[in-house]
């Protein structure tokens, strides 16, 4: 094994993050569902060596496979902008098993209304809680805002789902079996600009390349909220799209027919096939840290960094959540 040095630069990406893959395989490692299951010591006890290695103070011993598997732990489990532990429910890491759970039952009860009205609700509740451990913590939420948020979110699901529930009651079983979806993605448009819209009200922090403070733009907020909205229901999509055409063919066979006490099992355990893969995927589609050029931003912002900067800063960065 490697020695740790003092020198190593912990913050530095295992890999390029300007392209997809490189992306991909840093999301695969910090959503790890593994880490869901790390006690809180352990964590703290990550933090306490990626916080020792920022200061050049790695614990004589210490070895560079142990570094980086702090830094996983680090980046699973605490929020980019301040630091602090997230809710473990909230947490990215935490996507595969609640996802396959909520997903999976989504799809196996969508025959009558009570049960459609009732995974919606805890899919919604679960999204709240997911959106708000996810946001960038820069823009600050009042508790009046979440519940907003939250209830604007879980009416919409819930309308959506049941009322093309009712609609589809004539149409093909396949079509019936795509209502969760539809109401999945019809809320995550609400549910993510609702539960983040300090961000769009007061702009978001943006950066230089150094991370030096230039002010907010309510542009980047817009571009990092739209994002993250397209990153979810891709998340879902194969999963809630392919999954009933599957089971549509398997329902056909006798056997199938026989153990459907096990459909809702077999459903949750397909949807987490799904997830292991979909959820580094979809957070990979655009960069964590997105640039946009200055010429972008709102007029004032713009203004103010070139009247301090001149042309000496022709992009600006900022945390788009996730």
């Amino acid at each position: 094994m490697k020695p740790a040095s003092s020198e190593f630069n912990i913050d530095a990406p295992l890999w390029d993050q300007r392209t997809f893959l490189g992306r991909v395989k840093h999301f695969f490692n910090i959503t790890d569902p593994r880490t869901a299951l790390v006690s809180e010591q352990e964590l703290d006890q990550a933090k306490v060596l990626v916080e020792s290695s920022r200061l050049g103070r790695v614990p004589p011993g210490t070895n560079q496979d142990q570094l980086l598997y702090a830094k996983k732990l680090y980046d699973s489990a605490f929020h980019p902008d301040t630091g602090d532990k997230m809710n473990v429910i909230g947490r990215m890491s935490f996507q595969v098993p609640g996802g396959m759970a909520i997903t999976g039952c989504m799809l196996q009860f969508y025959r009558t209304v009570p049960a459609v009205v009732f995974w919606q609700w805890v899919n919604q509740s679960f999204n709240a809680l997911v959106n708000y451990t996810n946001r960038n913590a820069a823009s600050p939420i009042s508790v009046t805002q979440m519940a907003v948020a939250y209830f604007t979110a879980t009416s919409t699901a819930l309308v959506t789902a049941v009322g093309l529930n009712l609609y589809t009651k004539r149409a093909p079983p396949l079509v019936a079996r795509w209502v969760p979806f539809a109401a999945v993605a019809a809320a995550n448009c609400v549910n993510i600009p609702m539960m983040r819209q300090q961000e769009i009200i007061r702009g978001i922090a943006v950066t230089d390349k150094n991370n030096n403070e230039l002010g907010f733009s309510r542009r980047a907020a817009a571009i990092g909220i739209s994002q993250v909205v397209i990153s979810r229901i891709t998340m879902a999509a194969p999963g809630m799209i392919v999954l009933p055409i599957i089971m549509e063919r398997l329902e056909k066979f006798s056997f199938i027919k026989r153990i459907q006490f096990l459909h809702a099992p077999l459903q949750v355990m397909l949807v987490g096939g799904f997830l292991i893969f979909m959820v580094p995927v979809a957070c990979a589609l655009f960069p964590q840290r997105c640039e946009m050029a200055v010429s972008y931003l709102e007029p004032a912002l713009r203004e103010s960094i070139a009247a301090k900067y001149g042309d000496k800063v022709p992009h600006v960065y900022f945390n788009k959540g996730l």
